[in-house]
């Protein structure tokens, strides 16, 4: 069977006209949009992404080549249970490997360029990182070809699982049938994924299956609306600046480490930790807000007695 591992490239016309019509609605319905330079600077990546493809994906398609001649079993033959296997295990290496690039320092430097658009829309998906690959996130689904599963067939599916996460940056689709939302990701899902609402800060990592959230405990349902874009704003649409904007951050906590140790735990431990502590980590911050809302309930103002009472308990 061949099997189109471009499927990508040749979606692009068909996420432009989407974008389009999505811009043109919402004019017409709300009278707004996202500001121009914002939706540009999207475009700009995108194409950034589209012009280092064929290079990520010859690294991509050599490593698993390289592995799949080496196979522990074969497929080939089985050609109904490698396509089950190639889309369950797909898209649960693609929910490590998203939950990763937001617990990873090094990682989520690169994870960033995404999660940057503050107007929650179709265009917002265009933003890919241009260094992703380069991070070695790819290697996480080195085990697929190893175990029988073809890199054309891989890497379709890859494109698929790609895709699929297009139609999920709107907010022009508000909920689906409660089935439906319950085992698929759907963009009520993604749009929590994308707030940087402290209650939604590292939630829905699905790719097209969010019940690997609800397994690992990583699910969160929409309360209400995000606020979108990263937690410290990059203020600028120059997609050089966000594409390298933590990158940067990285490099100057770097400088300022004492020991190697700290050097090391910089780089893995998740955005926001400081050498005396989590401090700024998304655990962190759900700490302080599950403790904010408990001393709500004893009193109407959050006042810092009730929550040393908190701490205390």
């Amino acid at each position: 069977m061949q099997l189109d591992t471009n499927l990508l490239l040749h979606a692009i016309p068909a996420f432009l006209l989407l974008v389009i019509a999505e811009n043109v609605y919402i004019i017409k319905e709300h009278h707004s949009y996202g500001t121009t330079k914002e939706v540009l600077a999207s475009f700009a990546l995108g194409i950034g992404y589209v012009f280092l493809a064929p290079f990520t994906k010859g690294i991509n398609l050599l490593s698993y080549t390289f592995l799949y001649e080496h196979r522990l079993c074969d497929l080939s033959n089985h050609v109904f249970i490698a396509w089950i296997v190639c889309f369950i295990g797909d898209d649960f290496t693609y929910y490590w490997s998203h939950r990763l690039s937001h617990e990873i320092r090094f990682l989520w430097a690169s994870h960033a360029v995404h999660h940057s658009a503050e107007t929650f829309t179709l265009a917002a998906a265009l933003r890919q990182s241009w260094t992703n690959n380069l991070t070695g996130t790819f290697l996480l689904w080195t085990w697929m070809p190893l175990f029988g599963i073809s890199p054309a067939m891989l890497l379709f599916m890859k494109s698929v699982n790609v895709i699929y996460q297009f139609w999920l940056h709107t907010e022009t689709i508000a909920k689906l049938p409660r089935w439906f939302e319950y085992i698929f990701n759907t963009p009520s899902h993604h749009r929590v994924h994308h707030g940087s609402n402290i209650e939604y800060l590292d939630k829905n990592h699905a790719g097209v299956l969010i019940i690997w959230d609800r397994i690992f405990h990583t699910y969160q349902e929409e309360i209400r609306k995000p606020k979108y874009g990263l937690t410290k704003p990059i203020h600028s649409n120059n997609p050089l600046i966000i594409t390298f904007f933590e990158w940067k951050n990285l490099l100057s906590d770097l400088k300022h480490c004492s020991s190697l140790r700290e050097y090391i735990l910089y780089i893995f431990k998740a955005p926001g930790w400081k050498p005396k502590g989590r401090i700024g980590t998304s655990h962190a911050l759900n700490q302080q807000l599950s403790i904010q809302n408990k001393a709500s309930s004893f009193c109407d103002h959050n006042c810092i007695t009730c929550i040393l009472r908190l701490n205390q308990q």
